[in-house]
Order: C-alpha cells, then sequence, then structure tokens
C-alpha cells in the first residue's frame, strides 16, 4: 500500500482511504507511514524546518459562532470581550518590529457585525463602516512597519477577500472538517453557522480563483473520524490541484480548556497526531507545506519532525496565542535545539511563500518591494545557509 509513495506521487484517493480505515497501531502500519512521510519531507524540503516570526493581532473576539471548543470567542458584555482599538495595533506593531517579527497575523471572530449592533457602534465610532475596512486600514499600517499581513478573519466574500488582497501577502481559512455529521445537534459545530463545510470549501475554492496565496488545515481531536481527516486533506489537495493557491496546511490537535462545553472531552494522544501529520504529508502534493502548532505539542517536536513535518507556523515574541491562551509558543532557542537533536536547521520564512512573490497573479504589484524587504531582512536574521 505504501508502494512508491516514499519518492513520487501522494497516495491516491483510494489507497488514503484504505489506509484510513486499517488499525494502524496494531497493523504496525503506523510506524511505516510516518517513515514514509519522514522520506518524502526529506526528498522535498530536504533538512531545513521553517517557522514564521509574527504579532498575533486579535483584532476583536467577537463572533457569531459558538464552537463548543472555543474559548476564544466572546459576545459584547462577557468577560474579556474585546475590539482592539487603533492605538493598540499602532502599539503592537512598533513592538513587533522592534523584537524582528516579519508577519502580522491579524485573527479574528467571524462576521461579529452580522450578529452585533454594540460591535457596528464600535466599528463606526472607530470611523470604519466594516470588519473589512478596519482590517484594511490595520494592514496598510503593518506594512508601514516593514511586516507582512497575514489575515484570517473567517468567511468572506470574493469581494471582500479582492480587497484584502490589496494588503495582504495571503489569507487564509481553517477548513477543520468536511464532516457535515459534526454540524449536527450535540456536535461542535451545531452552533456555528459560519463552519459548514460547503461554505468553507467554497470560500477556498473562491480564493483559488482570486488567485490568493491561502492557509488552511483541519482540527483533530474535535469528534471527527479518520476516514473524515483524510476526506478533509482530500478536498484540501483538490482545490490546490485546481488552483495552486493552497502554500501550507496545518494540523492541528484540539486542546480542552475550562469553561467551554467541551472541557472534558478527550484529546487526541501523541500517536493520533503525528500520524495525521505523516498522513497529511503524504496525501497533499509536495508543494504544499506542512505545519503543526509546537505550543499545542511542547513535548512532541522531535516526533513531529520524524513524521514528515516541514514548517512549525508563527511564532510571536511579542503577543500570546490568544487562541490557546494556555499554551504559550516555545522559546526560539529550545526550539532550535530541538531541531538540532533531530539533525534539522530551524530558520524563518516569511508569510508568503517563496513560489508565489513572482508567480504572476498572486501577489499585489505594491507588496512585492515590501515582501522582497522582508525576505532580505530574514535572510540576514539566520544567516548564511
Amino acid at each position: 500500500m505504501l508502494r512508491s509513495i516514499t519518492l513520487s506521487a501522494p497516495l491516491s484517493v483510494d489507497e488514503a482511504l484504505a489506509i484510513a480505515e486499517r488499525d494502524l497501531a496494531r497493523s504496525g502500519l503506523a510506524a511505516d507511514v510516518r517513515a514514509a512521510a519522514c522520506t518524502l519531507r526529506d526528498t522535498l524540503y530536504g533538512r531545513v524546518v521553517t517557522y514564521s516570526p509574527k504579532v498575533f493581532l486579535p483584532l476583536t473576539n467577537l463572533c457569531r459562532n459558538r464552537c463548543d471548543y472555543c474559548s476564544f470567542r466572546r459576545s459584547p458584555g462577557d468577560p474579556g470581550e474585546w475590539t482592539m482599538t487603533p492605538q493598540e495595533v499602532e502599539r503592537q506593531l512598533l513592538a513587533a518590529r522592534e523584537l524582528g517579527c516579519a508577519e502580522a497575523l491579524f485573527c479574528l471572530g467571524d462576521k461579529p457585525e452580522r450578529a452585533f449592533a454594540a460591535y457596528r457602534r464600535t466599528l463606526a465610532m472607530l470611523g470604519h463602516s466594516s470588519t473589512v475596512e478596519y482590517l484594511h486600514w490595520a494592514a496598510t499600517k503593518a506594512l508601514a512597519h516593514g511586516l507582512l499581513p497575514h489575515t484570517n478573519a473567517g468567511l468572506l466574500s470574493d469581494a471582500e477577500m479582492t480587497r484584502l488582497k490589496q494588503v495582504n501577502v495571503s489569507l487564509g481559512l481553517m477548513l477543520e472538517s468536511v464532516s457535515a455529521r459534526l454540524c449536527e445537534p450535540g456536535m461542535p459545530h451545531h452552533r456555528a453557522p459560519d463552519k459548514r463545510p460547503d461554505k468553507r470549501l467554497a470560500m477556498i475554492e473562491a480564493a483559488g480563483e482570486l488567485r490568493i496565496p491561502f492557509t488552511t488545515g483541519i482540527l483533530v481531536g474535535i469528534g471527527e473520524t479518520r476516514r473524515e481527516r483524510v476526506e478533509s486533506l482530500l478536498a484540501i489537495r483538490g482545490a490546490h490541484r485546481r488552483h495552486g493557491h493552497v502554500q501550507e496546511v496545518i494540523v492541528q490537535n484540539f486542546r480542552a480548556v475550562p469553561g467551554v462545553p467541551m472541557s472534558r472531552a478527550p484529546e487526541p494522544d501523541d500517536e493520533e497526531v503525528t500520524v495525521t501529520v505523516a498522513l497529511a504529508r503524504l496525501i497533499l502534493d509536495g508543494d504544499i507545506s506542512l505545519q503543526a502548532p509546537p505550543n499545542l505539542n511542547p513535548a512532541s517536536t522531535e516526533q513531529l519532525l520524524a513524521s514528515g513535518l516541514n514548517d512549525f507556523g508563527g511564532i510571536s515574541p511579542v503577543t500570546p496565542d490568544y487562541i490557546n491562551p494556555r499554551h504559550p509558543w516555545p522559546h526560539l532557542d529550545a526550539l532550535r535545539d530541538a531541531c538540532a537533536r533531530g539533525g534539522f536547521v530551524l530558520r524563518p520564512r516569511a508569510s508568503i511563500y517563496e513560489r508565489y512573490v513572482d508567480r504572476p497573479g498572486f501577489l499585489d504589484r505594491d507588496l512585492l518591494a515590501p515582501t522582497r524587504a522582508v525576505q532580505a531582512r530574514l535572510t540576514e536574521q539566520s544567516g548564511p545557509s
């Protein structure tokens, strides 16, 4: 079943689904899958693993969705509710540049202005008619500070993505899962209208048609089956093969937090996470980078690398992970040492991958000079190859 995947084509649909149905631990296939993924990663990316030095700017944590695992979202008046002021945005951007960041990650709740009149009033008070207009302003400020914006603002229309493409080098939306079953009563996405798989797949397709470098990914451990994970990865691969725009895929594991409906739900173990990472490497095309958040897997760095990982995503010296605040970013020296123990070199990268910079239509022409400046700065910081 693992015939030539270490050196040639990704798994076929039938092969991937067949592996998903196997008891990988009992059959001994888990070790084979990880080894094959590791060999394939080495062939594709060598022994360099990357990360993006970023500042995390949660423009607002208001969100109309109520996912059972999420501790980030708030409604107006809830304890901990916030919308960043322009002054707070500016302060964070200044600190980020001083500490060597290259990416400004804007991450926020889905469609808050559709759900909350109080938030619409806040936007108006800040001088903006919509969240996308505020994001456009904030991304322009990030560029002025020498940072490359990447925005994950939930579901966006074609017009909204087109506008944000003017000031963002990449956009993102986690697919999470293609399983409509997870949207049924009693399941984690039941109260989350924007988590319907058809809506999220439609935006991923639209981003491809608009030639936007894109980040997406899956969640592991929210009630989905292994087959559903594989089906989700195959759906992402299909969109990429149609449009060539998926620059990276995140395999993100569920971590339980107090105060949410899934606070007592079991977390996926290291075996399940690393096997999923390995399957992702074997399913996705070779030009799609593969990452998993190191702060959600602090004891598993070497196991992830041995499962085909080639990127750790964004790591911030300025701000916490507002989505998972109980899980701090790793210290870069410790992460670099863990990589070295596995025979890898850790290097910073920009939030747009090199292959999209000069590719016609994928980067707004006004963003080329800022992108090249950031890339040059990161090359200088990382030292000789």
